[in-house]
């Protein structure tokens, strides 16, 4: 009984000691949202913004840096997409969205990036942090460092996953505008965008299936990114993007306090920056030259310098292949008639010169015939 008392105690204060471990956060969440920016990507020309410089808290559309610094990494070479990953017993206890890590397991790389970008999920990005900078504290200065590049001059991070922060910590703070900035980077990388448009994946030999947080994905042609975020001092943010007639539009609302009415604006905004650029032509592509046509192995010895038949079937010869690729029949049958026309002009020829010599001998019998009659009268 004492046993029973004390667990339901503990399950009384636990929800307590939780909230009286978090910083008081102001609250910044307003309706229909606290700011919002619409850009042309290409350009990166603001062609909507409603105090787009204002602080807000970024909650989970910050791991798009996080997205962008291992990118950033793999591009450089010194991360591996396949590269395996040893979950931590703290990204194991990290709580919010999640797949349920656990320190037996080890994923690679890329797995873990899917978690992050389609489950949201803090103890991927626990596990990926600790990874690639041996501490949170390591990819966190990443994070800022990377954000100092990029000039998101009024964003600084203080965590891997956006979560509120701890006793003792400040939060994560960020503008619409210097979202954008990350966007923009992130929309010229198709990589970034396999990870943030996919809308179901399975996790873990597909025994836990994820599920995009992005209903834009589903609702607004041509979306492909990016990422969402929310906890309640926050409020509800979204960094959206589509394309759509070869031009790219990215939304920022942020500290929205509904998620249908964030939705709601964000694909009203979306709309609004395609009415605003004209479409433009995609760029093409020049065709790749066909190769050449596969040839199969062949016997030792075999003649492998004439095309198979069906090759010389379907490739006709031009005019000048013709008349030098003239078939043994053809040749055979225009020989035949030429001796055949020499044989007859010999014959007639020798006709005429048989007829001719019988003329003169039979001329020349009659003359001695007559000389001889003539003598003897």
């Amino acid at each position: 009984m004492k046993r029973l008392t004390l667990c339901v105690l503990l399950l009384v204060l636990l929800p307590s000691v939780a909230m009286a471990a978090r910083t008081p956060l102001k609250v910044l969440s307003k309706d229909p949202f606290v700011s919002a920016l619409v850009v042309d990507a290409e350009s990166g020309k603001t062609l909507f913004e409603e105090n787009a410089d204002a602080q807000i808290y970024p909650a989970s559309v910050l791991k798009l840096m996080n997205l962008y610094v291992i990118l950033d990494r793999v591009e450089q070479g010194a991360l591996k997409l396949d590269e395996m990953v040893q979950v931590t017993p703290e990204a194991a206890k990290t709580g919010g969205s999640q797949v349920y890590l656990d320190p037996k397991e080890q994923f690679p790389v890329e797995e873990l990036l899917y978690a992050l970008m389609v489950q949201s999920a803090n103890d991927a990005a626990v596990a990926l942090a600790t990874h690639i900078a041996g501490s949170k504290e390591g990819f966190i200065a990443l994070m800022n460092q990377k954000a100092q590049e990029l000039g998101m001059n009024n964003s600084h991070f203080n965590s891997v996953h956006g979560l509120p922060p701890s006793e003792g910590q400040q939060p994560d703070v960020t503008t619409a505008r210097d979202l954008a900035i990350l966007c923009r980077e992130l929309a010229k990388r198709p990589e970034a965008l396999k990870y943030t448009s996919t809308q179901t994946r399975g996790f873990r030999d597909d025994k836990f299936i994820m599920h995009n947080h992005n209903k834009l994905l589903t609702r607004v042609p041509g979306c492909d990114g990016f990422k969402t975020g929310y906890y309640e001092a926050a409020g509800f943010s979204i960094a959206a993007t589509a394309k759509k007639g070869g031009v790219r539009i990215i939304t920022l609302v942020m500290g929205s306090k509904d998620r249908k009415v964030r939705d709601a604006k964000a694909a009203e905004l979306l709309a609004k920056g395609f009415s605003l650029v004209p479409p433009q032509p995609e760029v093409a592509t020049a065709k790749p030259a066909a190769p050449p046509p596969l040839r199969t192995a062949t016997v030792a010895g075999a003649d492998t310098s004439a095309p198979p038949a069906s090759e010389a079937k379907t490739e006709p010869a031009t005019d000048a292949q013709q008349g030098s690729m003239m078939t043994p029949a053809v040749k055979e049958s225009d020989s035949g008639w030429g001796k055949m026309f020499i044989g007859v002009g010999i014959g007639f020829l020798l006709c005429l010169g048989f007829f001719v010599v019988s003329g003169i001998l039979k001329k020349n019998r009659t003359s001695r015939a007559c000389s001889k009659h003539k003598n003897n009268d």
